[in-house]
């Protein structure tokens, strides 16, 4: 009897939802920044050694992501002789902003899934950017099927705590093996769906996308980029906001959708009593509902997500459509949809992947907004200021299947700062300005008292 060798802890398979990125991110959806901007130019020996000691820590980020055409399969693989990842150095003649911006449409995926040739390609790229003005950026772009926004935040605490050295050490925290997918996570039963009932919530998802309404489109044909509008507000309005969701036992990213949908709609000057059907989708960090439970230093793609749509007239009022929206999602994670629809959403993001015509104007929106249902709290501390740290931004592209906007949320030092990234040429800067500016007067106008 032959024994079978143990299974590589270092090598596996994808699952199903990190399939469904691994088809998305080639056309533009899912590269995932964070990107760091210095005043101070950072000592590039302790950043090698840094993002090193990441890589060690987290066999993932080390991994390659290996495409199949025989089999038009993935997997995360680590190469038998793994080096340190190089950091790219340049100069560059541009704002922190637009570097962002183009660390976001630069896709080293771009081809890993074309041809008859197995490909491999890195799931984490570094690069150091000496900026005008004695600004440095540091930006690490991640395939999101390796890293999640809960995951990128961790990683953000670990770089830093590094970089700043003092307690660096106590920082870091050591997976022994690549984490399983979710969908071999998911409690027993959780996942469960009748044959009949995933037949007629497909059909559901297929048939409503046909009657959602969206944001103008200013181009027609496929994206080729994502940008980003940054909406701050603001110690005293935020601690008002934050103040009036408690009180009325909403989470903050609820009241974000509300805003988004008002300002949506008041875009198109309508008469008041035309109702619009708006989509909603909802990620949430499941890491804590899976068995085994698990931390956000689990490194991996560990969020679900709900779509929703909510009917919105003229007129609203920002708080009862608020709790409409609440109240939808909280029936849906009720029912466990977070991980019944699971297999469905990814099924109908590679159909959209793959069938751009199925969409309005072929521009592959898939909703209006999409926004994380907990809200990352960040403060900035001594060795911050140490190593010089002036801003960071965290967030993902948008241009091939996605929603119009996607709201990445922060409170930074008690102040909401949100970086919501759009496709473009599908909608102009001047358009997203223009929508983020209402949904900031909306949301700041909410808890003034009357």
């Amino acid at each position: 009897m032959s024994i079978q060798s143990p299974p590589d802890p270092l090598s596996r398979p994808v699952g199903g939802t990190e399939y469904s990125w691994c088809k998305a991110v080639p056309g533009g959806t899912g590269i995932s920044i964070l990107a760091f901007l210095f005043s101070k130019p950072p000592d590039t020996s302790l950043l090698q050694s840094s993002i090193h000691k990441l890589q060690t820590s987290h066999p993932i980020l080390r991994c390659k992501l290996r495409y199949d055409p025989s089999t038009n399969g993935y997997s995360f693989v680590t190469p038998a002789n793994t080096s340190a990842i190089q950091i790219h150095a340049s100069d560059i003649a541009q704002t922190f902003h637009l570097t962002v911006e183009n660390e976001m449409s630069t896709n080293p995926w771009f081809n890993s899934n074309q041809g008859n040739q197995v490909t491999e390609t890195d799931v984490m790229f570094v690069s150091l950017y000496n900026l005008p003005e004695q600004q440095w950026a540091l930006v690490l772009r991640l395939h999101t099927a390796a890293c999640d926004r809960a995951a990128a935040a961790f990683l953000f605490r670990e770089l830093l705590g590094l970089l700043g050295g003092g307690g660096a050490e106590k920082e870091i925290v050591k997976e022994e093996r690549l984490g399983l997918a979710i969908e071999d996570c998911i409690p027993a039963g959780k996942a469960n769906k009748p044959f009949w009932a995933r037949g007629a919530d497909m059909l559901g998802y297929s048939v409503n996308s046909f009657r959602f309404s969206n944001l103008d489109f200013k181009e027609t044909g496929l994206p080729n980029s994502t940008q980003f509008v940054r909406m701050k507000i603001g110690l005293e309005d935020t601690e008002r906001i934050l103040s009036a969701c408690k009180a009325k036992g909403i989470k903050l990213f609820v009241l974000l959708a509300a805003a988004a949908i008002i300002a949506a709609r008041a875009s198109k000057s309508l008469p008041p009593e035309k109702t619009e059907k708006y989509s909603l989708t909802t990620l949430m960090d499941c890491r804590s509902l899976l068995d085994p439970v698990l931390s956000d230093h689990h490194i991996g793609f560990y969020h679900s997500a709900i779509l929703n749509n909510h009917d919105v007239k003229g007129g609203e009022d920002i708080w009862d459509l608020a709790q409409r929206i609440y109240a939808s999602l909280t029936t849906a994670k009720n029912s466990d949809k977070h991980f019944t629809d699971m297999t469905d959403l990814n099924l109908l993001m590679c159909k959209v992947v793959d069938n751009p015509g199925l969409t309005p104007s072929s521009s592959l929106r898939t909703s209006l907004l999409s926004l994380f249902d907990e809200t990352l709290i960040e403060n900035t501390n001594e060795s911050h200021k140490e190593i010089g740290l002036m801003d960071y931004v965290g967030c993902a592209s948008v241009h091939g299947a996605s929603p119009s906007l996607a709201v990445f949320d922060t409170i930074r030092d008690g102040e909401l700062d949100c970086a919501c990234v759009y496709p473009s040429p599908t909608h102009s800067r001047e358009q997203m300005q223009a929508f983020v500016d209402h949904m900031k007067e909306i949301l700041v106008q909410s808890s003034v008292p009357k």
